[in-house]
């Protein structure tokens, strides 16, 4: 089980496809200089300049057939 503190990591920019530029999003600092709350799930791509998140919605139900 997971703890909840894990990040789900993307293997790959969802907009331009790069692997290997792929970095946590640590969003803008506050006057204290740590960054800003709200962040976590939040991936950078170096490559295409895009900041995107990842975010599970849920579980399906289950499916019968």
């Amino acid at each position: 089980m997971s703890d909840g503190n894990q990040r789900a990591v993307p293997y790959y920019c969802p907009f331009c496809g790069e692997e290997a530029y792929l970095r946590p999003h640590a969003g803008p600092e506050n006057e204290a200089g740590e960054p800003a709350a709200g962040t976590h799930g939040q991936w950078e791509c170096r490559a295409c300049r895009r900041v995107f998140a990842l975010k599970m919605i849920g579980l399906l139900g289950r499916v019968t057939q």
